[in-house]
């Protein structure tokens, strides 16, 4: 067989800690374990190396310039040095790779009016995409939904785009020595997101304020996740809630948090894949989530769906959640079934299938 020489932009892998970053973490990983991956080789374009991949298959090649320059030099050496290149970060790149390249794409957030983005790098998306869709021998996209808004704003991609969906860390199903946080002394109903406006906190917040008191007072909503932009709103609600910040959390206190959950609320109002309500069914946690987006694809009938944008519907669903033990146990047993149904050796067997086809 054939070499097949891959291309892919790693810079996230070092430089995001959640979202993208996750991503090409977890591709990497899956790759350097999946068997049919065993006679590839793989060259990573990024700003600085992450883990330690085996240096037979996996060669870092550092390229220490800033954004738009990166991705100029970055496509040239790829145009050189490989048979197909994987963009995972930006839409950029595919501008210059004379390569086939597949542009993975995550979400459609700049060109969804209730997404709310973030206004620069809403323009930056919204002023490279339609190049890269041309120039793209592919799509790759993260959910149905993905694919779906993709297809109906931009109808060139109809033909390229597919369905590559992602999965939660094995480690979040894997047993957990003391649930919780030590920042926690009762128990819990949990959110974990960036603190944005897509996140829709305030409408958590709204419905937790709903809760019949003798509920809310017996219990604690706690908020995981780093500040983003526009979350001034937020915190003030949050705080006046009496809501616990805990911030971003290292990986071995959110596998213990989402253990000890008595219910995970994940209130967004659109997602391209919605990972956290992956992780907290793999790990034993009831879910209640959004209705919208890809929540319901991925959270299956595993998941009690309701409206984000409306609180009472939503402090209903929680409610029920903590009151019902007998529903919390189905969710909980339910969500560990749903997650195990996703794995990151299906998502690097697809993608590795998939640049094969582009390459020939």
């Amino acid at each position: 067989m054939t070499t097949l020489r891959v291309g892919v932009d790693a810079r996230a892998a070092a430089e995001v800690p959640a979202g993208r970053g996750r991503y090409v973490r977890e591709l990497l990983a899956a790759l350097e374990a999946l068997e049919d991956a065993r006679d590839a080789r793989f060259t990573l374009y990024a700003r600085e190396p992450w883990g330690t991949l085996d240096p037979d298959r996996f060669a870092w090649r550092r390229i220490g310039l800033p954004d738009p320059a990166w991705h100029l030099a970055t496509a040239m050496h790829a145009s050189r040095e490989v048979d197909v290149f994987l963009s995972t970060n930006s839409y950029l790149t595919a501008w210059f790779c004379r390569r086939p390249t597949a542009v993975v794409v995550y979400d459609l957030v700049p060109f969804v009016e209730r997404a709310t983005a973030k206004t620069s790098s809403a323009r930056i998306e919204q002023a490279t995409i339609r190049p890269a869709l041309r120039r793209a021998a592919a799509l790759p996209c993260i959910s149905n939904a993905t694919r779906a808004d993709l297809e109906r704003l931009f109808p060139a991609a109809r033909g390229k785009a597919s369905t590559i969906p992602l999965a939660a860390d094995a480690a979040f199903a894997a047993p957990v020595d003391r649930p919780g946080h030590p920042a926690l002394d009762r128990p819990y109903v949990l959110a974990v997101g960036t603190l944005e406006p897509r996140k829709n906190l305030e409408s958590l917040i709204a419905a937790w304020r709903n809760l019949q008191p003798t509920v809310r007072d017996e219990h604690t909503l706690a908020l995981v996740g780093p500040r983003g932009w526009d979350d001034a709103p937020i915190l003030a609600a949050a705080r006046d809630a009496g809501a616990v910040l805990l911030g971003r959390v290292a990986e071995d206190e959110l596998r213990a948090l989402y253990a000890g959950a008595a219910c995970f609320v994940y209130p967004s109002l659109y997602e391209g894949f919605g990972l956290p309500v992956l992780e907290a069914m793999a790990a034993g946690a009831p879910v209640v989530t959004s209705n919208l987006s890809s929540l319901p694809e991925v959270a299956g009938a595993a998941a009690l769906l309701v409206d984000p944008r409306d609180p009472a519907a939503l402090g209903a669903a929680i409610g029920r959640v903590l009151t019902d033990d007998a529903l919390a146990a189905r969710l909980r047993a339910a969500g560990r079934a749903r997650a195990a149904t996703f794995s990151w050796e299906r998502t690097a067997r697809e993608t590795l299938a998939l640049l094969h086809a582009i390459a020939r």
